[in-house]
């Protein structure tokens, strides 16, 4: 039955368990180190030296836009500036990175 005081079991969901449709169930799908992998070469290099840790699909994202529009070199600058952005704004609050 219902989460009552019966002690019984979580109350049925249609189409499986509740917390398989969450946002976290779908980040972790799929694997995070050949996601990695499957980066250009040159991103690969730029998150090595990244201060911040970058999902590969974060990157990804950020990576082909910016290369549609300026070329790797403008990609690389585009990560740095949206880097140094995150990181001024969590010292602005006061939290650590």
């Amino acid at each position: 039955m219902g989460m009552g005081g019966d002690g019984g079991s979580l109350p049925a969901v249609a189409g499986g368990m509740r917390n398989l449709r969450s946002p976290k169930a779908r980040w972790r799908a799929g694997c995070p180190m050949a996601a990695h992998d499957a980066l250009p070469a040159p991103l690969r290099l730029w998150l090595k030296k990244a201060a911040l840790p970058w999902s590969a699909v974060s990157a990804r994202r950020v990576w082909e836009r910016e290369v549609r529009r300026s070329g790797v070199e403008g990609a690389l600058r585009r990560l740095a500036e949206v880097e140094a952005a995150t990181l001024a704004r969590e010292r602005g609050r006061g939290g650590e990175i």
